[in-house]
């Protein structure tokens, strides 16, 4: 059975396809429907590699030096340790599988923390977790690390993602979102 949760503020759509727990740590696969306007800021991840499949509508992948357009069909897998952010720049919604290599609990733990957070209203307007300790919780563990002018601010995310893991805060976002 695929789980499909949705973003109440920002009407996007995930199901999960194939779960790291059911691929023994293999492949985390999700099929996203993002609404138009919708994106990521840019970020990279040290523990897996992202590949963007469309299958409607176009994406825009923008790295460092350079922006791709994905097309229905097409496809891009953006390597470790690479800054990238994603969005819709179109008018209508996209939809995209995105597969991570290898497979990431905490990924798939963070997007439904992330959705269930702004289902209860405790982020702002653009999904974000307004509680800092929550945001540094869901960043450590989804391996999101910001790049460019906010990675200035990594030192203190990873302070509030140790102090979010010692008081507990990581488990009951867990306990509450992820069951």
């Amino acid at each position: 059975m695929h789980k499909t949760i949705v973003n109440p503020l920002i009407k996007d759509e995930v199901t999960f396809k194939q779960t790291a727990v059911a691929t023994n740590g293999r492949i985390t696969s999700l099929i996203v429907t993002l609404m138009p306007g919708g994106g990521t800021p840019m970020h990279y991840h040290r523990r897996f590699t992202e590949t963007f499949i469309v299958v409607e509508g176009e994406l825009m992948i923008i790295l460092k030096n350079k922006t791709i357009r994905l097309l229905e069909g097409q496809e891009f897998t953006v390597e470790k340790n690479v800054a990238h952010r994603f969005e819709n720049q179109s008018d209508k919604a996209a939809v995209f599988s995105t597969v991570i290599l290898p497979g990431s609990t905490g990924f798939e733990n963070a997007l439904c923390i992330l959705y269930g957070l702004a289902r209860d209203k405790r982020t702002n307007n653009k999904g974000i977790p307004l509680n800092m300790l929550e945001l540094a919780a869901v960043s450590d563990m989804s391996d999101m690390h910001q790049a460019g002018a906010a990675a200035i601010l990594s030192p203190v995310v990873k302070i509030f993602a140790v102090i979010a893991r010692l008081t507990n805060v990581r488990k009951r976002l867990i306990i509450k979102y992820c069951s």
